[in-house]
């Protein structure tokens, strides 16, 4: 079966319009605040809905009809398609002058993983920051429908069990349960932002930057307009507090909040994944906050001011914010974290690997696949004890089959495979070991901050631009579930059948 590239292009030019219409959005933020580059904006948004026209306009006659190979590479692809003409905003205004750190700063932007070589950023034209904060918001909103309605269907990484909890009409009518879902989750993603910088701005932010800071912390993507990021605002418990709130609302699966609304609250509190993250968040929070409060100094660690609310409330505070800036993967810093005990340094380590839930703006393993992993684990145990007796994973409440446990214990050795041969790449650019099993974690988790050289109070610019290419890859894989990307590199998969 030959490929359709007409409905190739087709989703690429939609993807196209898409941005070009956000980068409009950005001029007009650059006009309001007069920052200077509001003609350059207007250039890069101009272009990109012009590729975007002529791509749909060339392949409008195309055949109605998607198989499987074309979702591949239209997901694929479209995460590239729209990092490259995302570098536009940057290269036409000088923010960001050079390709490689622009399709660096970009990449991390719509796969929210919040790395950035900015040195400065509060000298970067406003404009350009609200568009930098926008690929955060857009790649969120990217993953929530990806999750919900294109990788099942590709049955990506045992995803298609996330997929059965998805609210809308049953049955195997699928258009309508996509688009009515997709919907419905757009509506809550729109209003938690909302809701966010309002809370921000009555908190003591500035409009401008509460809304940046929304939209990164409801993508859990990290981009900050602070050089400090939110240890700017130390001194200010309640703004830390409010994103606190809604990094947990970001990593928890978003078909929940539809629940919530709906009033089905004993759907959430049953739910095996939520009573997991939130035991995580509790128990890891409380090890922390410990450790902290008797072992570190959260005043020397704590980039701009001391605490303020004494030290119990300013040790759960940190431990707590640093928890969930890195189990949600959304990677905004409140304090140096590697100054606080080698413990907290390795442990927050682990944490990369972990993930918000399935459904969430989140990267990484994701807690369904790991609660997965871990009840097969201990039936493994049973198995070995009574070899004939027929044991199933269950989830939910519901037997999981055994094709989706073994696609998960697939994932998850493809992802720790990836991680290691991350790590290896990055030790042959003359990256010292903890920096490069850090920046391997941390770009194939989308998290940010990393350890050693690239840690929470550092940024990317001394990276080598071999290093910033490979962590933008890693990126990529990492946001769209490793199989989406990697089974392009497959041999088969280009065959016509």
């Amino acid at each position: 079966m030959h490929l359709n590239y007409k409905i190739i292009f087709y989703f690429f030019g939609l993807l196209l319009l898409f941005n070009g219409g956000f980068m409009m959005i950005s001029t007009l933020i650059s006009f309001i605040y007069k920052d200077g580059v509001t003609l350059q904006l207007f250039l890069a948004g101009f272009v990109t809905l012009l590729m975007g026209t002529f791509a749909m306009l060339g392949t409008k006659n195309h055949r109605k009809e998607m198989n499987k190979r074309e979702g591949y590479i239209v997901v694929a692809f479209g995460w590239v398609v729209m990092s490259l003409t995302g570098t536009l905003p940057y290269l036409l205004t000088d923010a960001i002058p050079s390709f490689t750190n622009a399709f660096f700063e970009t990449m991390s932007g719509y796969t929210t993983t919040g790395a950035s070589i900015l040195n400065d950023i509060e000298v970067v034209p406003k404009g350009v920051l609200f568009w930098r904060s926008t690929t955060h918001w857009i790649g969120g909103m990217g993953i929530i429908v990806l999750a919900i309605a294109i990788l099942p269907l590709l049955g990506v990484g045992g995803m298609q069990l996330f997929a059965a909890e998805a609210p809308g009409p049953g049955g195997d009518k699928l258009h309508p349960r996509i688009t009515d879902t997709a919907k419905r989750l757009w509506l809550i993603y729109v209003g938690y932002t909302a809701a966010e910088t309002i809370l921000l701005q009555v908190a003591g932010m500035s409009f401008f930057d509460a809304i940046n800071h929304a939209l990164s912390t409801l993508s859990t993507g990290g981009f900050s307009t602070k050089n400090a990021s939110v240890a700017h605002w130390n001194n200010n418990p309640a703004i830390q507090y409010i994103i606190i709130f809604f990094m947990f609302l970001a990593g928890t699966n978003f078909v929940l909040s539809y629940y919530m609304f709906k009033g089905n609250v004993v759907k959430i509190i049953k739910d095996d994944e939520f009573k997991l993250y939130f035991r995580f968040i509790a128990i890891f929070t409380v090890v922390a906050a410990l450790l902290i409060y008797f072992n570190a100094d959260v005043s020397k660690s704590s980039i701009d001011h001391p605490m303020v609310l004494g030290e119990g409330e300013s040790a759960f505070r940190h431990a707590l914010f640093q928890i969930l800036a890195i189990i949600t993967t959304t990677g905004f810093v409140s304090a140096d974290y590697t100054l606080w005990t080698p413990f907290l340094t390795v442990f927050f380590f682990g944490l990369m690997f972990l993930g918000g839930s399935a459904g969430s703006t989140s990267g990484g393993v994701k807690v369904m696949r790991h609660l997965i992993l871990i009840k097969n684990g201990f039936l493994e145990f049973k198995r070995a004890l009574h070899p004939n007796a027929i044991l199933k994973v269950r989830y939910n409440n519901k037997s999981v089959s055994g094709d989706i446990v073994f696609n998960i214990l697939g994932f998850f050795i493809l992802y720790m495979l990836s991680f290691i041969i991350g790590a290896l790449v990055f030790s042959m650019l003359k990256i010292d070991f903890v920096s490069a099993i850090g920046l391997s974690a941390s770009s194939l988790g989308n998290v940010g901050p990393a350890l050693g050289d690239f840690g929470p109070v550092n940024n990317y610019a001394n990276l080598p631009a071999l290093g910033k290419w490979w962590a933008s890859f890693l990126m990529l894989i990492g946001r769209l579930e490793l199989f989406t990307v990697l089974i392009l590199f497959t041999p088969f998969f280009w065959r016509n059948r």
